[in-house]
């Protein structure tokens, strides 16, 4: 098998919310739209891609329940510079989950909440705190 692309596909009740937030919020572009689909793309040197699905879409095999806060799962987006893409939200007016902050593992990261509830990891990797990862780097035998 060779594997041509990948992307996630989040089954959703709020097709157009969600759409709109990641178009008008983060800056996606619509690559491919229909009334119960709609798939995302970051352009650039490596496209990214995410799409969304409506919760009553009429393809089979039948979907997923919808996402909600308490689905287990979350969404990375690494940015050059997180400083500059927090203070972009915040004169938005834009609303902000967790506050710019410089994590000791190595991320400089704030978060937001999708229409969905789900949480949204913006981060700028840095320099983790000297040792930090030396006790998590232990081989299994």
């Amino acid at each position: 098998m060779k594997i041509k692309d990948t992307y996630p596909v989040f089954v959703t009740k709020q097709l157009t919310e969600t759409k709109n937030y990641y178009v008008d919020v983060l800056q996606f572009d619509v690559a491919f739209e229909s009334t119960w689909f709609v798939l995302l793309q970051i352009k650039g040197e490596h496209p990214h891609f995410i799409a969304f699905m409506d919760e009553q879409h009429p393809t089979s095999p039948p979907s997923m329940p919808a996402m909600d806060a308490k689905s287990g799962v979350f969404l990375t987006l690494e940015v050059a510079d997180a400083n500059a893409a927090y203070e972009k939200f915040i004169a938005a007016g834009r609303e902000v989950y967790y506050h710019l902050k410089e994590e000791q593992w190595g991320q400089k990261r704030f978060g937001l909440i999708d229409p969905n509830g789900m949480y949204i990891d913006i981060v700028e990797q840095i320099e983790p705190e000297e040792g930090y990862w030396d006790q998590y780097m232990s081989i299994a035998r």
